[in-house]
């Protein structure tokens, strides 16, 4: 056998791959949580919308219901614990929705700032400054503990006897 050399070509330099740039997501049109609240805000029933007349209304209004369905579960869902609507029966994402009437006041967090001041001014706050803790009172009252008797000392136990077994043949020979 011959050994033949094939001469390979030399490997083309390696291309380094192009980055495309991440464009941001055009949003085209409102969310689904501002056309869940526009359909609910032009409704006339008072015991509020079911699911199923709120997606027929989203399809009316040209929204495809059937494959962004997740996406107005979620929404209704988000919408009800931002208190933006109220679940009139039901639970989770069905049921009926109907608007709030009264907005979410925004809570205004407690900020600690006397302590940075006290800090800052030097010296520890005095102890008399100080609230007292507060005692829990117990909801049953307490049981007076009974005095233990004084335990007998346990006796040895005696070895079991065993009974002999007779065999009858033995019984029947001495009759």
């Amino acid at each position: 056998m011959s050994s033949a050399a094939i001469a390979l070509p030399p490997p083309a330099p390696a291309k380094s791959p192009k980055k495309r740039a991440k464009s941001p997501r055009k949003k085209t049109g409102p969310t689904v949580s501002d056309l869940i609240l526009k359909a609910l805000s032009t409704s006339t029933q008072r015991g509020g919308v079911s699911l199923a007349a709120l997606k027929k209304a989203l399809k009316a209004g040209g929204y495809d219901v059937v494959k962004n369905n997740a996406r107005i579960l979620i929404a209704v869902k988000r919408l009800v614990t931002k208190k933006s609507l109220v679940q009139t029966k039901g639970s989770g994402a069905s049921g009926s929705f109907k608007l709030n009437k009264k907005p979410p006041t925004p809570r205004k967090r407690k900020v600690k700032r006397a302590s940075v001041k006290k800090a800052a001014a030097g010296g520890a706050t005095p102890a008399a400054k100080k609230s007292p803790k507060k005692r829990r009172k117990s909801k049953s009252p307490k049981k007076a503990k009974r005095p233990t008797a004084a335990k007998k000392p346990k006796k040895p136990k005696s070895p079991k006897k065993t009974k002999r077994r007779v065999s009858k043949t033995r019984s029947a020979a001495k009759k």
